[in-house]
């Protein structure tokens, strides 16, 4: 095998690596996504929030762990996306790349429209938290799908 051989075969099984790594990546997201809208769910049917304008109203961490952990997950959540879209760009992949940053928007929306639903206690920010949680499910899934079919397609 000659050097440039080495290299190339270096250069390819590194692409493979970084490859599977986002595969993982993204489909980890995926089920904390579906984690978190499960408990949001509860959130929802068992949490019950203060009045607006009742001290601690907004407080995400003092009404309920489940309240709580539905927050703290989200915010996991949006640095986990980050990760994945720096990923996505690292890979060179414009598909991967359209995917991750619109599943970060989403889950950004997701987290303004629980910011919201914790001050206003209204049904339609309850409605655009959900939309936009399926919105980042939609888009780990369509990412999740491509590299898979590029992957059987190269094999």
């Amino acid at each position: 095998m000659t050097g440039q051989q080495a290299a190339a075969s270096q250069s390819t099984h590194k692409v493979q690596s970084g490859q599977a790594g986002l595969r993982q990546a993204s489909l980890a997201i995926v089920i904390v996504l579906i984690v978190q809208y499960a408990l949001g769910i509860g959130v929802n049917l068992y949490v019950t929030l203060p009045d607006a304008g009742d001290p601690g109203h907004a407080s995400f961490f003092g009404n309920g762990l489940l309240l709580g952990t539905h927050a703290g997950l989200g915010m996991f959540l949006i640095l986990a996306a980050l990760f994945v879209l720096v990923r996505a760009v690292m890979a060179r992949n414009v598909t991967l790349i359209a995917t991750s940053a619109a599943g970060l928007a989403a889950i950004l929306l997701a987290a303004f429209f629980g910011s919201g639903f914790a001050d206003k206690l209204t049904s339609g920010y309850s409605l655009g938290m959900a939309l936009a949680t399926a919105a980042a499910l939609a888009c780990y899934a369509i990412g999740l799908y491509v590299m898979t079919a590029r992957r059987a397609k190269s094999s």
